[in-house]
């Protein structure tokens, strides 16, 4: 209820406010102004409030706000005044009613029809207007010049208000837009990390299975050699294959969340990568850290692996800003050869020793440490030559090129069109 007189306050004092930005063609007080355009706006932009109520408290705003304003410039007895502007408040009050009866929000989304609807709905409570001046006031009659003049200017201020609205509905849908593509971009980012544990987990599966049937195989053997320990070895099958059973329904329940309705089957490639990089724009300002990040795609293919792409190439720009010191500079490019997606992720960080190039995929080895001086996981890389893998792909460290250390990978350009997870 406080909001809807909030509203109402604001249609009223813009009507007013607007409505002394006026001409007098037809002579004495009778106006073209800025008011109706204002008084249209809200009552298309503001559906929540009643159309008449409006009209008639605006229409008696307006007589009170009008003659309020004769009295303090002087300009004569207060009766007079109520009888100048009475049949303004009679414009608003026809206004209203012939908006409601001709239901003309209805019509927003359609601006031609709006706006001829408007046109009219104006055109008519001028007429009525007049009629009640030259019934108060002895207001001449209209001629057809006068017609035209109130076609015309009925035209402009309800195309001008519709206008209006229109303008402002784009942009707020546009606002809207942006917001719901940065969270798209959130879910993406946090899918990614779901598929990273996801991949690893089938791998842990298959493991499982490997063990369950070795364990399943050594207890037959116990078993025929009647040996004291085969209960043993049945023990250990039995539970590791309810491991693997958990581990089959934690997947599944990943795989729903990654599969989220909403989030596109397939992404282009340069739109991916544009992903990657604005997130660790991010990433880089929230370290404090003067990176400059440039990318090219030179590929106009769109991929099925959302997830395995972002993993792979998140892992490496992310990799990259945490290695440079201070400020520098990333590039990530990515060209078609031959069969292959080729995409490269330069940095000018300290680079990677020829020693440690030897170990830098292997699981736990690191060489970066937190304030407290504790080791990172050091599986980032392992994860990403894993999935790269997956993708019948390569991930290489090639030769820094001067002062740029630079990573490689090369997908074949069918294992991009695959399923995820498939």
């Amino acid at each position: 209820m406080r909001e809807r007189l909030l509203v109402l306050m604001i249609i009223m004092l813009a009507t007013a406010f607007f409505g002394e930005m006026k001409v007098n063609p037809l002579g004495g007080s009778f106006r073209f102004s800025l008011g109706i355009a204002a008084f249209s706006f809200g009552l298309l932009w503001f559906s929540s409030v009643p159309v008449i109520t409006t009209g008639f408290l605006t229409g008696t705003f307006i007589l009170g706000f009008r003659v309020g304003m004769d009295m303090l410039m002087g300009y004569g007895p207060w009766l007079e005044s109520v009888y100048d502007h009475l049949p303004s408040a009679f414009y608003y009050f026809s206004f209203a009613i012939l908006f409601r009866v001709l239901r003309a929000r209805n019509y927003v989304e359609f601006p031609l029809k709006m706006g001829l609807i408007g046109a009219s709905v104006d055109f008519a409570s001028n007429l009525v207007e007049l009629q009640v001046r030259e019934f108060l006031n002895g207001f001449p009659p209209l001629t057809w010049q006068g017609s035209f003049m109130l076609l015309f200017f009925g035209v402009l201020r309800s195309f001008f208000a519709v206008g209006l609205y229109n303008s402002v509905s784009i942009r707020q849908i546009r606002a809207v837009g942006e917001v719901r593509q940065q969270e798209l971009e959130r879910l993406r980012m946090i899918n990614t990390e779901l598929y990273e544990e996801a991949f690893y987990l089938r791998k842990s599966m298959t493991q499982l299975e490997d063990i369950t049937r070795e364990s399943y195989r050594l207890y037959r053997r116990l078993l025929t050699s009647q040996h004291a320990e085969s209960p043993t070895a049945l023990t250990i099958a039995e539970h590791v294959h309810e491991v693997k059973k958990d581990s089959q329904r934690i997947l599944a329940g990943i795989s729903k969340l990654i599969n989220q309705e909403g989030l596109a089957p397939q992404m282009p490639v340069g739109e991916l990568c544009e992903l990657v990089m604005r997130a660790n724009q991010k990433y880089a300002e929230m370290l404090g850290k003067e990176i400059e990040f440039a990318w090219s795609c030179q590929v106009s293919l769109a991929t099925n692996q959302i997830y395995a792409l972002l993993s792979v190439l998140n892992n490496l720009v992310a990799n990259a800003v945490e290695a440079i010191d201070g400020s520098g500079k990333i590039e990530l490019n990515v060209r078609l050869e031959g069969r292959q997606i080729v995409f490269q992720v330069l940095d000018t960080g300290p680079g990677i020793s020829q020693d440690e190039r030897e170990w830098v995929f292997e699981p736990g080895y690191t060489t970066k440490y937190d304030a407290q001086g504790n080791a990172s996981t050091g599986i980032g890389l392992t994860h990403a030559r894993g999935i790269v893998q997956s993708l019948q792909g390569q991930l290489h460290i090639l030769r820094d090129l001067g002062e740029w250390t630079h990573f490689e990978v090369r997908i074949p350009t069918h294992q991009l069109l695959r399923g995820e997870g498939g």
